[in-house]
């Protein structure tokens, strides 16, 4: 009884992972066009490059820090 419902609890847990792991966003740079954008998912670092090193909880967040950033700032 006890094993059955650690077993389901745990797999509960890795089936909402996926969604979690959805509200996460990027600071990136296109590579090309070096125009910086706010992105849903890692920069792979060729074609996109990571210029914050780390991840924002919303897209709000990620954007007012992109807007603190040098290489962002419009010239």
């Amino acid at each position: 009884m006890v094993r059955t419902m650690i077993v389901a609890t745990l797999a509960a847990g890795f089936a909402s992972a996926p969604a979690v792991a959805a509200e996460e966003y990027w600071v990136a740079k296109d590579a090309v066009s070096k125009q910086c954008e706010v992105v849903p998912k890692k920069p792979d670092g060729t074609l996109v490059i990571d210029l914050a090193k780390k991840k924002f909880a919303s897209e709000g967040e990620a954007r007012k820090a992109m807007e603190q950033m040098l290489d962002c700032k419009k010239k």
